[in-house]
């Protein structure tokens, strides 16, 4: 069985798909950008504050799912600037004190309304 996860804490998608899905003891949290939630406007002042709320938006998310970060066993980290890594690193590394999950970063040509970062994550939930 599948249940849909919706936060009101996290943007709503902008398209055909839910924020997130859970099935048994996994949830899939579909790539997040950073939307606000509140006033539906881009946080986009520098690649840091970008990530940032990301970051949150997916906290946001788990939290609905009844998880937090530290379940998070997966993250896909699309980046439309490699150049951006380190800067994304810095701030993705505060959500994990220790035990971060597996991932990959990789750079791609676009992303929706031309973020400068999307991350996805799976979770696990205890």
């Amino acid at each position: 069985m599948k249940k849909t996860i919706q936060s009101k804490n996290a943007p709503a998608p902008i398209g055909p798909y839910s924020q997130a899905v859970q099935t048994g003891n996994m949830v899939f949290v579909s790539g997040q950008i950073a939307l606000d939630a509140e006033t539906g406007e881009m946080v986009d002042e520098n690649i840091s504050k970008e990530t940032q709320k990301v970051m949150e938006n997916i906290k946001a998310v788990l939290q609905e799912a009844g998880a937090g970060m530290n379940n998070i066993v997966k993250s896909s980290i699309f980046l439309s600037d490699m150049n951006n890594f380190n800067h994304v690193n810095a701030v993705y590394s505060n959500y994990f004190e220790e035990n971060p999950p597996a991932r990959e970063t990789v750079e791609v040509s676009r992303l929706p309304k031309d973020v400068s970062v999307e991350i996805s994550v799976i979770a696990v939930l205890d």
